[in-house]
């Protein structure tokens, strides 16, 4: 008989390994772990104004509301400690996952204005939801149900506090906006909601080419232009470039809600928008994390 043969999910279950990459991020498994394979990656970016480094790790657990494996994508300022420490959620958009939710320099401007000061602490999560505008159009594939009585349990078990915000991009904008209304009509309406380029558009056939609802009358029924009070007390901030593609609905919403931020800045549906806006963003989540510590 050859030499026992051991499969790398089992190996990685008997012995917690440390792997060092060549781009400096190391990866955490734990032998205690009940993820298949990968636990924590910690991220040793440094933040160009102030030096800071915002930690960055990945976890993985299991959906029941999606039926699968989902990533934890947890953007925290370095050095504070995780028990009650608010949390924004983060929503990726079309295409996307948790690893990249933090869009622009979401996390480096999060931990340089914690590290000087002039923000509260708090933390985003993010968690990987598909490309169905964070709503259930797959039979037993629910995002949203995810987010509202999962994710929530995965921050307590993990020491977190409770969620005091809602923040996302694109279609996490979208989706966003959608949460919002979820937590108002459960009677539990979240603090703060920033969409950043969200994806409000204003025709059935351009909706439609997402194939991420079976029908015109399921995307109206969900849609936030249609819905304009549907988020309750939950105060809103929104921020969108005169060039993107989303402009039209976005400047609809503005104008009809009056959200407490509506800036329409210079710039596309890209990262050097984002990056123009992320300080805006952190400013207005950090006025409700204070009151949510």
């Amino acid at each position: 008989m050859g030499e026992p043969r051991y499969s790398r999910r089992t190996l990685f279950a008997a012995i917690g390994v440390v792997i060092a990459t060549a781009t400096g991020v190391a990866t955490y498994v734990s032998a205690s772990s009940q993820v298949p394979e990968e636990q924590i990656a910690t991220s040793d970016r440094v933040s160009r104004t102030t030096g800071a480094k915002p930690a960055v790790h990945f976890e993985r657990v299991y959906s029941n509301a999606r039926h699968r494996w989902v990533t934890l994508a947890f953007y925290l300022p370095t050095g504070t400690p995780p028990r009650g420490l608010p949390m924004s959620i983060l929503l990726h958009g079309l295409h996307g996952d948790a690893r990249h939710a933090a869009v622009g320099d979401l996390a480096d401007v999060l931990a340089s204005a914690v590290k000087k000061g002039s923000v509260p602490a708090f933390g985003f999560v993010a968690v990987d939801g598909g490309d169905n505008y964070w709503h259930e159009n797959i039979p037993g594939d629910d995002p949203m149900a995810m987010l509202l009585d999962e994710l929530p349990q995965w921050l307590r078990e993990r020491g977190y506090g409770e969620p005091f915000a809602i923040t996302g991009a694109s279609m996490g904008g979208f989706g966003a906006l959608l949460y919002a209304r979820r937590r108002a009509e459960r009677g539990d309406p979240v603090a703060a909601t920033a969409a950043i380029s969200p994806g409000l558009i204003t025709t059935w056939p351009e909706m439609a080419k997402r194939r991420a609802f079976k029908d015109e009358g399921e995307w109206t029924s969900l849609d936030p232009l249609r819905h304009l009070t549907s988020t309750g007390p939950t105060a809103l901030g929104v921020w969108i470039g005169d060039r993107d593609r989303f402009i039209e609905g976005t400047r609809r919403f503005i104008r009809d809600v009056r959200p407490e931020v509506g800036t329409v800045k210079g710039g596309g549906h890209d990262d050097g928008f984002y990056r123009k806006v992320t300080p805006d963003v952190v400013q207005f989540l950090a006025k409700y994390a204070k009151r949510a510590v």
